[in-house]
């Protein structure tokens, strides 16, 4: 048979979930099955030297994300936005030049921001994918008109029950059900248990005070604000700890600022980013998720795989992720939740014990070979 000819495209392959989940979806893809282009608006980032090497990766611009307005950055900024927004209000000037009048089987948004690209290519023959990773009823600008928009795909697929609840509950009948697709995201569990072997290397961790790790990038959906201002008012009631976070992303220098207006520099670190975060995982004594929206958070099932006690605001995936509450705290998605779910861990730690004998346990409902499976079953049938 001949190979299928898919595009897939996506912002870049900087340190996010999703991206983390495409490279790993690529990485375990048959090259004797599948011709890819992966077209990305800006080439940089962590992942991309996880793409295989049979995968042709394409872009638009070239050089690291301008999260800055400082004087200096803001004609190259200027520039790839224009080009950008060019290319996307005429994609046939795009799919004529950098793609070479290619004609695709399957064109593939791996992530939601990329609907409208996808949907308005001039290749009127080709099957429409999304992955959505994110609840878009919390995202902002997405109302339900904007989120039915979606249905222009043939298949649309979703990584937690939430997300595939707000799909159904949109859908005007089993035509569009009939697109939407439940897929957990494949990860690499021995790749995760492997890594975090490795040497601590940029903290030093006190084992005489509770530590408490997030991760995640730094942008305000992962509420790390949230949790610094928590972070305080407990340092303030004689409740000693310290806060790690590790991460970048564009509000990175907002967050720092926030951590030294609140007086907090020497109990919180802001690592920044490191390509390899489970080693930090591994020495925390919790791990918090204090995001205030999510799909499906990659993060936990990192923190599942190596154990770690668990604190995670409502968001969602997160009941799906911790076995409704079976394997860690689930507290209310408010800063008063994450004050109530780090007072517990600090005041009545022994209230830990039994999601700590659960993940002991526990086995894992969905694996990086099923996920990888159902993907390209649903590929090989478009």
């Amino acid at each position: 048979m001949p190979k299928k000819k898919i595009l897939i495209r996506i912002g870049s392959l900087r340190h996010g979930g999703a991206e983390k989940v495409l490279a790993t979806f690529l990485k375990n893809l048959p090259r004797e099955k599948y011709d890819i282009d992966l077209l990305l608006n800006l080439y940089s980032g962590k992942y991309l030297s996880d793409i295989p090497d049979w995968i042709n990766v394409i872009y638009l611009n070239k050089g690291e994300m301008i999260t800055t307005n400082r004087l200096q950055d803001i004609p190259k900024k200027t520039l790839r936005v224009i080009y950008q927004n060019t290319l996307k209000k005429f994609p046939n000037l795009l799919y004529k030049g950098k793609l070479r009048n290619k004609k695709y089987d399957i064109e593939f948004a791996a992530i939601h921001g990329m609907r409208d690209e996808i949907l308005n290519s001039p290749l009127q023959s080709s099957k429409k994918v999304v992955w959505i990773h994110n609840d878009l009823s919390q995202v902002k600008g997405y109302t339900n008109d904007e989120i039915r928009q979606f249905f222009g795909f043939d298949k649309i697929l979703v990584i937690s029950e939430k997300i595939e609840q707000l799909f159904h509950s949109l859908a005007k009948d089993n035509t569009e059900r009939k697109k939407i697709v439940k897929i957990y995201n494949p990860l690499d569990t021995y790749e995760i248990l492997t890594k975090a072997e490795e040497p601590v290397k940029e903290y030093q961790f006190d084992q005489t005070i509770l530590t408490f790790v997030s991760v995640g990038t730094v942008f305000p959906q992962k509420g790390f604000d949230r949790l610094l201002k928590v972070h305080k008012k407990l340092i303030d009631e004689g409740l000693q700890h310290r806060v790690l976070i590790i991460g970048d992303g564009y509000d990175f220098e907002n967050i720092k600022k926030l951590k030294s207006e609140l007086g907090i520099d020497d109990t919180a670190t802001m690592l920044g980013f490191t390509d390899n975060p489970y080693p930090y995982f591994k020495n925390a004594d919790f791990y918090i998720l204090s995001s205030r929206y999510e799909g499906f958070p990659t993060v936990l099932f990192e923190a599942i795989t190596l154990k770690k006690k668990i604190i995670a605001t409502e968001v969602s995936g997160v009941k799906e992720m911790l076995d409704k509450g079976k394997l860690g705290l689930i507290i209310e998605n408010s800063e008063e939740g994450i004050y109530s779910g780090m007072k517990k861990a600090l005041l009545q730690p022994e209230i830990f014990v039994k999601y700590s004998e659960a993940l002991n346990y526990y086995q894992m409902p969905f694996n990086l070979e099923n996920s990888v499976n159902k993907i390209t079953s649903i590929l090989d049938e478009l």
